[in-house]
């Protein structure tokens, strides 16, 4: 399978001279939207399922509920992709959520509650792979990485504001913050389908217009290997271990207020902004696999560094580091990823993959980083979760270049299975 055959033979274009196009700016607002909602119902949810009169870890199984729905609808969320389009398949999704969220405030007993919320965890994998597949067949290919960046860019300030007013809305009652999340998704949805509904860029194809790339051809590039691995390593690290183990930690081992903790995730979150003002349009001019490397690099360290602490000013300064590293990855490596597929592929199978990775990472990560931490000490728990992602770093470094430049050209999409 040849390079051009997924649009990579074209040279890289500055970003300077490439404007965004229109429909992904909507995609970008939409997703400040999705974020900000999440953010809301988050202080509300363990509450709310403790007003059930159940413990600690019936009301974990809510929020954990979402993740595995997550995980386990993937690949049919892929699938419906490739056979109905992205735009179909993102505004479902959109009002799966919306609905089961809506359904939330209306539970009548913990199992309402989580059945309900394992339904929301189905509508988001929805939109979230299909939000992908478009980004990557509408970004032009020489701004991939601003793209990426400026999406994880709306989705983290979503999540910023999101708890703030969430914290507000809870006082009006546990079931308003799920309204209120549910009447905003209605009108994103309202919003992408007017403004997407005559646009030529984001119509849906029909099922031959583009070669499908197939999951076992993406994996003979070891650049898409090298993505999994930062996805694997990334959601161990920062959506399980980090949001898992960082409350636990501050009270303890620094024997601080759960405040602190939630200071270090704002700090974290505040540091992943910063980078990602950058990284984006690095990731487009110096290439996806140094700021990989170096956000892995900075993520691994940073994250074993917390284990070790024994004061606030160092241990923040580690929440540093690590949103540093973390804002730097990820419009690398998913920039790759829109690489290997290449502009003019279908690659819902592929981006599946990644997903799936990112996702087992979340699950896997708490469990043996608690278990560890429960058994031998945070140390080794964060220590062990540093070692993961710098394991992600050493594939990185291996990995060819999936960015073209004038001059340079990129690796093959697909290299052959021998002599490699």
């Amino acid at each position: 399978m040849g390079s051009t055959v997924f649009g990579r033979g074209t040279a890289r274009v500055r970003t300077a001279k490439v404007p965004l196009p229109r429909e992904i700016w909507v995609l970008v607002a939409a997703s400040f939207v999705i974020a900000i909602g999440f953010g809301i119902v988050a202080p509300a949810l363990p509450a709310f399922a403790t007003s059930f009169d159940v413990g600690v870890t019936a009301s974990s199984a809510v929020i954990s509920a979402f993740a595995l729905m997550r995980l386990l609808f993937t690949p049919t969320a892929g699938s419906l992709v490739q056979r109905l389009g992205e735009r179909p398949v993102y505004l479902v999704g959109l009002v799966v959520v919306a609905v089961s969220t809506g359904a939330c405030a209306f539970a009548q007993s913990y199992w309402q509650l989580l059945v309900f919320r394992g339904l929301g965890g189905v509508g988001s994998t929805m939109f979230t792979i299909s939000a992908l597949a478009l980004l990557v067949r509408m970004a032009p290919p020489g701004i991939r990485g601003r793209v990426t960046g400026l999406y994880a860019s709306s989705f983290l300030l979503g999540n910023i504001a999101g708890p703030i007013v969430g914290g507000l809305l809870v006082g009006f009652g546990l079931r308003v913050p799920f309204l209120i999340y549910a009447a905003a998704l209605l009108v994103a949805v309202a919003v992408v389908h007017t403004q997407l509904r005559h646009s030529t860029l984001a119509a849906p194809e029909g099922p031959d217009d583009r070669p499908t790339l197939r999951l076992r051809d993406a994996w003979e590039h070891r650049t898409y290997r090298a993505a999994l691995a930062s996805s694997f390593a990334n959601g161990w690290a920062v959506f399980g271990v980090r949001v898992a183990l960082v409350p636990l930690f501050v009270v303890d081992v620094l024997g601080s207020e759960p405040a602190l903790a939630g200071v270090a995730l704002s700090v974290f979150a505040a540091a992943n902004a910063g980078a990602l003002l950058f990284s984006g349009r690095v990731a487009d001019a110096r290439g996806r696999k140094p700021l990989a490397v170096a956000g892995l690099v900075l993520l691994g360290a940073g994250t074993a560094w917390l284990g070790f602490t024994t004061s606030t000013p160092l241990f923040l300064l580690a929440c540093v580091v690590a949103g540093l590293g973390a804002g730097m990855l990820n419009p690398a490596q998913q920039a790759s990823v829109a690489d290997v597929i290449g502009s003019r592929g279908r690659g819902g199978p592929v981006l599946v993959g990644f997903q799936m990775a990112s996702d087992v990472g979340g699950i896997t990560g708490p469990l043996v980083a608690g278990f560890i931490a429960d058994r031998v000490s945070y140390s080794a728990a964060f220590g062990l979760t540093g070692v993961i992602v710098l394991v992600a770093a050493a594939i990185w470094s291996r990995a060819p270049e999936s960015l073209e430049r004038p001059g340079v050209p990129a690796a093959p999409l697909v290299e052959p299975i021998t002599g490699r």
